[in-house]
């Protein structure tokens, strides 16, 4: 039988580029769909229209900084109400392949206010877990190159250091920073825990007795 919590159950999963992200979000999902989890796992920036013209800015050129915060912004608020929030209200648990500290990191570390960038976002859910996926930008550059993929005009070691200090000082509920640099499973497996501990927590105070 499919299993649903009261209020649903949010985990994003953030860090810089080639931290593994998409790897750990897809693997998670595999593993709490396995228990009976209803899970949706998503990304940002979406496939939608504002997604789509942030995504091909990163290989074109980038937008102004003030340009690319209000393209997410609005694509994060369709994503929300389209998907995120609907998914919660069923009960189901929705994983973030990126979410809003991205932006304040990203467009933080492009000059823009970090507090504004997050007093932004107020309107977007918060996560019931948040993993940060802590890497050196010399092996996430390394990771990306390795994979076949040409870094984008997002992907440099100074904007991937300047993201990294920003994801780190980010005071967000229920962060929790995972050593990205060790393998996939080991990642895969504290993630499991944390995830684990925050599900039983949330049952206990929104299910009946």
């Amino acid at each position: 039988m499919d299993q649903v919590l009261p209020g649903g159950f949010l985990i994003a999963i953030e860090g810089i580029d080639g931290a593994g992200k998409t790897t750990l979000a897809n693997s998670l999902a595999q593993q709490l769909a396995h228990g009976g989890a209803v899970v949706s796992v998503t990304k940002e920036p979406t496939q939608g229209p504002w997604g789509m013209r942030l995504r091909n800015s990163a290989a074109q050129g980038r937008l102004t900084p003030a340009e690319e915060a209000d393209f997410l912004i609005r694509d994060r608020r369709e994503h929300v109400e389209g998907l995120i929030a609907p998914a919660l209200a069923r009960g189901e648990c929705v994983i973030l392949d990126r979410y809003y500290p991205s932006m304040v990191a990203y467009q933080g570390a492009a000059g823009l206010d970090v507090d504004e960038l997050m007093h932004a976002n107020d309107f977007a859910p918060r996560a019931d877990v948040l993993l940060l996926l802590d890497l050196e930008p010399s092996e996430g550059l390394a990771r990306i190159r390795a994979r076949g993929d040409v870094p984008n005009a997002f992907e440099t070691h100074v904007t991937l250091d300047a993201c990294r200090e920003i994801f780190l000082a980010m005071a967000v509920p229920a962060k929790h920073v995972l050593d990205a640099s060790r393998s996939a499973e080991d990642v895969l497996q504290d993630a499991l825990w944390i995830v684990t501990r925050a599900v039983a927590d949330k049952a206990r105070r929104t299910l009946p007795p």
